[in-house]
This record gives C-alpha cells, sequence and structure tokens, in this order.
C-alpha cells in the first residue's frame, strides 16, 4: 500500500535520438519566496504525510544492529537513501527534506506539485515512479499546499546525499518516462463521485490518491503499468505478494467485515484471518496506526466496496485453511510422512516454541494460530516463505509484535533454502492448502525478486515497440504523397 513497490514501467525509450534527451529548463529557475505558513497548513500537512505514509520509503533504516524499523513523519528525517527493491535493481529514495544543497529546499510550491503530481524533478529530469506520482496526482490543490508547508517549515534539513539510482539500459533512460506517462498517467485532482456518500468518497481519496494501495495490490501489465481493470486483486511485490483485497469473497477479502478491515488496518491483526507483515507491517506502523478513526473507517468502507475480481485457482478462503495439528504423532515411523519428517523437526524445534505444538498461537493472540491463517493458507506461498526469511516487525502504540526471520543476516539459526522449503511444504501440508514449495522459490524469494524473468521480457518488449515504432515512421516516409487538391495525374 505504499511506495515500495516493484518498477511501476519505465520503457519505449530504445529508438529515440540522443536529442530527446530532457532539458533541465528550468535548473536555474531561482525558487519563489518562501510563503508564510500557517499553523493549521503545517499540521494537515504532517497529517497527509503519515497518511501518505512518506517515511516507508523516505526514511532509511536505523543504523546495523537496530533492527529495520524506520522513524516516521513526525521524526523529521526524510533523508532518503532507502533502497526500494525492484526485479531491475534498487531504487534509492531521494533527500525530500528543506536542505538546499541534498534536498528539496529549492523548490517553489509549483515545482514541488510538478514533482509530486507528475513525476518530474526542478531539474527536468523524470521520477521513476516507484514515487507514486501516478497516484498523488490525484492529490488536491490544498492538499498539496498543505504538504509544502510541512515539509518546508516543519522537516529538519539533512544535508546528506542519497545514493544515486543506477538502472540497466534500456531503464536507465529518464526519458522513456515521458511517454510511459503519456500513455498511462491520469492527471488531475480526484473528484468525488456523487453515486457515493460521503465516506465512500473520502475512503477512495485516501486509499487511491495519498494511501496508493494499488501502487503495490494491483497487478501489472506488459508495459509494467497498473491494470485497472482488475484493480486492487493482488500483484508480485518483491519477495512479498500483495493479496487481492477486492471484494470476492473467496479470493479477495469479501468475507472481512468492515470492522475487521479497519481492526487489520489500524493494528495489523485480526484474530482468524491475517497478521501485517513485511511493508504491510511497515503501513501500519507509520501510516494506518496514525490516522484518525473516522478516516480508517472511511478506507474500510471503500475497500469492502471494491469491485470483486476472481482468481479461478483459488478454491476457498485463505483464512479459511486449517485445524489444529497432531503431526508429532502421526509422523512417527509412518512410510508415507518421510517427506515431511524435516519440516515437522524444524518446526518443533523453530518454531512450536511460540506457535504452540499445534500450531494454536499464544493465548492472548499475540502471536497468531497457524491455521485460519491468511499467509499459510493463501494458494501461493510467497509470503509464507518471505516471513520465514524476513520474520515479522510491527510496532502500534506500545505493542511491539515481532518473530526473528531465518535468512542469511538472521540473529537466530539461519536457515538453507532447502530447511525453508521442507518447512514451509510441512507448514502448508499441516495448516494449510497442501502443496509443496521448492528450494528455487526460496532462493528467487532470497534474492528479493519475484519476477526473475521480468529485465528480458521489458527488454524484449522495448526492441518489439522500437521496431513497430521505426516500422511507422518508415512507411510513412516511404508512401507516395498525394497530389495537391485539384491536380490530377496524367
Amino acid at each position: 500500500m505504499k511506495a515500495r513497490t516493484v518498477l511501476a514501467g519505465m520503457l519505449l525509450a530504445l529508438a529515440l535520438p540522443a536529442a530527446a534527451q530532457a532539458q533541465p529548463a528550468n535548473a536555474q529557475t531561482p525558487p519563489a519566496a518562501q510563503p508564510r505558513f500557517t499553523t493549521q497548513d503545517v499540521a494537515r500537512g504532517r497529517y497527509l504525510a503519515t497518511a501518505g505514509d512518506c517515511a516507508a520509503c523516505h526514511n532509511a533504516p536505523q543504523a546495523e544492529g537496530k533492527g529495520d524499523n524506520k522513524g516516521s513523519a513526525e521524526t523529521g528525517e526524510m533523508a532518503g537513501g532507502y533502497p526500494i527493491v525492484s526485479p531491475l535493481g534498487s531504487i534509492y529514495s531521494t533527500n525530500i527534506t528543506p536542505s538546499r544543497s541534498h534536498g528539496i529546499g529549492a523548490y517553489s510550491e509549483a515545482e514541488f506539485s510538478r514533482a509530486l503530481r507528475e513525476g518530474v524533478r526542478r531539474d527536468g529530469a523524470r521520477l521513476y515512479p516507484a514515487m507514486p506520482y501516478t497516484s498523488y496526482s490525484g492529490l488536491t490543490d490544498a492538499d498539496v499546499h498543505a504538504l509544502y508547508a510541512y515539509f518546508m517549515s516543519a522537516v529538519r534539513p539533512v544535508d546528506r546525499a542519497a545514493p544515486a539510482t543506477s538502472l540497466p539500459f534500456p531503464f536507465n533512460i529518464r526519458t522513456s518516462m515521458r511517454f510511459w506517462n503519456a500513455l498511462f498517467l491520469k492527471g488531475g485532482p480526484a473528484q468525488a463521485d456523487p453515486r457515493h456518500d460521503a465516506q465512500w468518497n473520502r475512503g477512495r481519496y485516501l486509499a487511491e490518491t495519498l494511501g496508493h494501495c494499488s501502487t503495490c495490490h494491483s497487478p501489472r501489465g506488459f508495459l509494467m503499468e497498473e491494470k485497472s481493470s482488475a484493480a486492487l486483486s493482488g500483484g508480485p511485490l518483491g519477495a512479498w505478494y500483495a493479496p487481492n483485497i477486492t471484494s470476492d469473497k473467496v479470493s479477495g477479502i469479501g468475507g472481512w467485515s468492515k470492522q475487521e478491515i479497519a481492526q487489520y488496518l489500524q493494528t495489523g491483526h485480526v484474530p482468524g484471518k491475517a497478521q501485517a507483515a513485511g511493508d504491510m507491517a511497515e503501513a501500519v506502523t507509520h501510516s494506518f496506526s496514525r490516522m484518525t478513526g473516522s478516516d480508517v473507517d472511511a478506507i474500510a468502507a471503500y475497500i469492502a466496496a471494491v469491485p470483486a475480481v476472481h482468481d479461478a485457482s483459488d478454491r476457498q478462503p485463505a483464512y479459511s485453511y486449517g485445524k489444529p495439528g497432531t503431526f508429532e504423532a502421526a509422523i512417527r515411523g509412518t512410510q508415507e510422512a518421510k517427506g515431511r519428517q524435516e519440516g515437522a523437526r524444524l518446526y518443533s524445534g523453530l518454531c512450536a516454541a511460540c506457535h504452540g505444538r499445534d500450531g494454536d498461537g499464544s493465548p492472548d493472540g499475540v502471536i497468531p494460530s497457524l491455521y485460519h491463517n491468511s499467509t499459510v493458507g493463501a494458494s501461493r506461498s510467497n509470503n509464507l516463505v518471505a516471513v520465514i526469511l524476513h520474520g515479522v516487525d510491527r510496532t502500534v502504540g506500545d505493542q511491539h509484535v515481532m518473530m526473528p526471520g531465518f535468512g542469511e543476516r538472521s540473529f537466530v539459526q539461519p536457515l538453507t533454502d532447502h530447511q525453508i522449503a521442507s518447512l514451509a511444504t510441512f507448514l502448508r501440508g499441516t495448516f494449510g492448502p497442501g502443496g509443496d514449495v521448492t528450494e528455487k522459490q526460496v532462493a528467487v524469494a532470497r534474492a528479493q525478486s519475484s519476477l526473475s524473468m521480468i529485465l528480458l521480457i521489458a527488454r524484449i518488449g522495448l526492441v518489439l515497440a522500437a521496431l513497430v515504432l521505426i516500422g511507422i515512421v518508415g512507411w510513412r516516409l516511404r508512401r507516395p504523397k498525394r497530389p495537391p487538391a485539384g491536380q490530377h495525374l496524367s
């Protein structure tokens, strides 16, 4: 639900000459005189920055050894440097403090608005849509002004450069975004839909514009654009998979009540349904849990009404699978259980102390049950593998929920790809829908990319698009010219 996404798209530039590169026409333009901001503007901007989860990408993780938590919008850091992992490489978030040397301190409000809503920097260079300007394009003028007031007057300037983004050819040609935007960027402030009430319209604005939920939860097309025809029906997100959150009762969250959706957003946990981990845990920690109850209720009302999108491979809701396990007695001495024994031993040694011998979780519900659990019961194993690798880290108020990961940099026993595959296979067979998890799946997840072929596919698509463009130009050049009106050939 935030800007930390797989790469959103940067194609169509292969056949363009170097002369087409964007010229920083406004690079030398002095910023407009900073207006006087009211305390109401700044307070509103602070809240909007929280609702937009700016901290998720623009605050780098804490120093090594202090965990992966990042500060919230209230800390005033915003100095960038966070690696937004994509199948094409890491896109580093920029410094958005009011530093004039390394941040946005020289931006006028108009330039700030252009970057936020059109993806164009002050020097004219194009931003990659890992910064979700495709969603922010719907921001109202009043909200842009409030955000500008907050960033320019309440965020501490940090004179530190963020690492430069360096993507492979052809994605390093930022001019290509000019053509991608022409195809897929729909600008203009969001307008209320008179067919719905004020709560639904507020929820849509928060979810689609500020919260940019579709950035993670919508599938992508061949040019990496969001598929509006299947909006919010799920999509890959590095090692994770952002699930279907449409109103479909099997593939989506149509079986959730509005109250449960709101509870999940505010706490990251709904017993018998799901728990937030990964990027969603960060969104809960730094954004949703800090929003007003009325705004969270509005988002829940909107999400509950999103048109259903069904996946034919889903047989029942992910949270409906499973029952308490009795695996220890079942596997001893049985020939058919040999394939499960390694996974069972790993579970007994590493997981049962917290999740219980039978997968019941803790009595207070803080440690979740492994049955009636969307992560274990999902048709895709991505999130189960990612949780084993990277763990869970989420803070709401004074409650910190933490499960250690078992990846390479874990402070607990690191597991091999084979061991994680065995453990995940065991969990799915005991508490979920069944199905083997392979070592290759774990290796891909460990590499933080669920789309290992995307670079090749995108390059092929780029070449094809270039060939079509060249063919059209050549055809037009060779086409016989029509004689002027009134002139006839003899």
